[in-house]
């Protein structure tokens, strides 16, 4: 009986793939599937086939000779199409000489991999083994590559702290350069160990110049990226930079520095479009989310922020450049101890806009400028001149924000005479400071408060 049921299932197979065959030289397709379904996210790995339900056993035995009438029949084209999307090639940085011990450098070695995984065709995967410590200096994985590359990151990857190694790439520790389709997962730590750097920046000693600090982690002018399940944390100045990307996945990010550690924003979004940032915890010494020109189409989405800045739009315009970003949705988010809560800030002298911005659905717990928006924005230690033009700011939604604020003015808006805010809509907004009365400052603003606003802006 069991031989029977095995030369139907046998016989229905082969007759079905002759018939799909025929159907090929009758009336070939007008393009791939395969290849759409993948360019479209699909990832055909990450779905059981249906033949995976039929028993191990009896599917090898009938699988085998199948592949065997197919290559006589001259279908190897499509066959390869199947198969490829069915295997990986896994790439170890061991594998090219890394020690992981945490003090030898393995930069080379890390080269070499990249150089490997970055030539191969098809699905490849580039391991950083669990349990080790990957010591780096500089390092650029550029592309474009060949293959569709996923970096797993289990172990930690740290920076050296030896400030000579940073002279001819002052600003960027890992960099990956265009590089489509590119995951970057896998749970591990990557370590910018910035303590020195901060050490040495003007903000904490006052006597030294001001200077730049690398990056930790850059991502540049790369489209379809996928950046997951990692914690990053200490860099030496901005963690994650998404730099000239378009269509980015970033969530599951644990991001963390200390409190007083200067200019370290969490995630950095820059000339970037359609970006989704979700799911992610962020706690550093500058913007938990910075998001400045160039950028369109941003969602942040389920963002707990603290210690920090907040969630900032901008700098913008500052020497009197010209700026632009619009689209951005901040829906669910939780603020707690940050400086700021959700804030625009701008200079003085630039030009552009900041326009089309909801921030929504938003808990705040003891922040001392919950609601921001800052058109004389002036970080030097020099007051800043005035000047006529300004970045404008104009349809931003507040909506559904509520929290304690740790000063007494809860909502404030500074905005430009020559350019004052417009079309700003606060809704169902309730702060509050425990034991004391708060107030909103509305200098420039054109403005509508719906449901219930508190506190509100006084009357014109």
């Amino acid at each position: 009986m069991a031989l029977n049921i095995r030369q139907v299932v046998y016989f229905i197979t082969i007759f079905s793939f002759f018939t799909r065959y025929n159907s090929l030289k009758k009336d070939p397709p007008s393009y791939n599937y395969i290849e759409e379904v993948v360019a479209d996210g699909y990832d055909p790995q990450a779905y059981p086939s249906y033949f995976s339900t039929i028993e191990d056993g009896m599917l090898k035995d009938l699988m085998c000779p199948m592949t065997d009438v197919l290559s006589q029949q001259g279908l190897g084209n499509e066959v390869d199409i199947i198969t490829s999307t069915s295997t990986k090639t896994i790439i170890n940085v061991n594998d090219f000489g890394a020690t992981g011990d945490g003090t030898t450098d393995d930069t080379e070695a890390f080269e070499m991999a990249w150089e490997e995984a970055c030539s191969l065709e098809g699905a490849v995967v580039l391991e950083v083994p669990e349990g080790n410590s990957y010591f780096l200096r500089p390092i650029r994985f550029s592309g474009p590559c060949e293959s569709n590359l996923t970096i797993e990151i289990y172990g930690t990857i740290e920076a050296s702290d030896d400030m000579s190694d940073y002279e001819e790439e002052s600003r960027y520790w890992l960099v990956f350069d265009s590089v489509d389709n590119l995951i970057i997962e896998g749970g591990g730590n990557i370590n910018g160990n910035g303590d020195i750097w901060w050490q040495n920046s003007c903000k904490i000693n006052k006597d030294l110049p001001c200077t730049h600090a690398p990056t930790a982690l850059t991502l540049y002018k790369s489209k379809n990226l996928t950046v997951q399940n990692l914690n990053i944390i200490d860099a030496q100045q901005i963690h994650v930079s998404f730099e000239k990307c378009t269509n980015v996945q970033a969530s599951n990010l644990t991001v963390t520095a200390p409190e007083k550690s200067p200019n370290t924003d969490g995630i950095h979004v820059t000339h970037t479009q359609n970006i989704q940032i979700t799911n992610s915890v962020i706690g550093t010494g500058d913007d938990c989310i910075s998001i400045v020109s160039g950028s369109q189409n941003v969602q942040a989405m389920d963002i707990t922020c603290g210690p920090g800045h907040g969630i900032s739009i901008g700098s913008l315009g500052s020497g009197n450049s010209k700026a632009y970003v619009s689209g951005v949705i901040v829906d669910g988010a939780k603020l707690s101890g940050t400086t700021n809560g959700v804030r625009i800030k701008t200079w003085q002298g630039g030009s552009g806009s900041a326009s089309n911005i909801t921030f929504q659905n938003i808990k705040m717990y003891n922040v001392t400028n919950p609601i921001i928006i800052d058109q004389n924005y002036c970080d030097q230690e020099k007051p800043c001149k005035k000047q006529k033009s300004a970045v404008q700011v104009e349809n931003v939604v507040y909506k559904n924000i509520e929290g304690t604020s740790a000063s007494a003015v809860a909502i404030k808006f500074d905005c430009s005479k020559r350019h004052p805010c417009k079309g700003i809509v606060l809704q169902n907004v309730d702060l509050e400071k425990q034991g004391e009365n708060v107030k909103a400052i509305c200098n420039n603003v054109k403005l509508s408060e719906m449901d219930n606003v508190f506190p509100e802006c006084p009357c014109p």
